[in-house]
């Protein structure tokens, strides 16, 4: 079950000065997005100033909207550079960040300056590359970050629970957009049987 921060335990002037950051982190597949936007929701039902940024880059669904797998989604601004969303929260009280790791490393300064005026910041992203090591900036966010969700996504080949995206073709570009026609989500086994055959299909 996933556990969420209990901010329902923050009351007035504590909650108010109590600031925090969230990630959600976890393969592609998994419901990042889709638990993000359950967050924020319910921040706004409690009345809550809502703002939710992500990369200018990442427009397969909508230039301006947040929008997960399942098609849910809410409002965003798109930004170019972590360091734009430091002039744009205004007087919010939760700060929402989507595919966080198309970020420059600025966002880990930003997240925490945030942070200490006293907003919670809820992070989204994946915590590992097409490789399968560490995607920064997130590996950064989670170390100093209060609270850590890692989501789980459904292995393509074989069913069992999936931590790591697969890509399907063969580039080497860092930064790839895409979604099931690139990319599949893989239990640690597929993932290296993908990754051999991957090598010897190259030499």
């Amino acid at each position: 079950m996933l556990q969420e921060p209990e901010t329902e335990s923050f009351s007035g002037r504590e909650h108010q000065s109590q600031g925090w950051i969230e990630i959600i982190c976890g393969s592609m597949f998994s419901g990042k997005t889709e638990e993000l936007i359950r967050r924020l929701n319910r921040a706004i039902i409690a009345r809550q100033k809502v703002e939710i940024f992500k990369p200018a880059i990442d427009n397969r669904y909508h230039e301006e909207f947040v929008v997960s797998h399942n098609a849910n989604e809410i409002r965003s601004t798109p930004v170019q550079f972590a360091s734009d969303i430091l002039l744009l929260i205004g007087n919010c009280q939760v700060v929402a960040i989507d595919e966080a790791q198309f970020f420059d490393q600025d966002l880990i300064s930003v997240a925490q300056k945030i942070a200490n005026m006293g907003k919670r910041v809820i992070v989204a992203g994946l915590d590992m590359d097409y490789l399968g090591k560490p995607f920064a900036p997130m590996n950064d966010l989670i170390a100093i970050a209060e609270f850590v969700t890692k989501m789980h996504a459904i292995c393509m080949q074989c069913g069992s629970l999936a931590s790591y995206s697969f890509r399907l073709d063969n580039s080497d570009d860092h930064v790839m957009l895409g979604e099931k026609d690139i990319y599949e989500a893989r239990c640690r086994k597929c993932f290296n049987e993908g990754m051999e055959l991957r090598k010897k299909e190259k030499n």
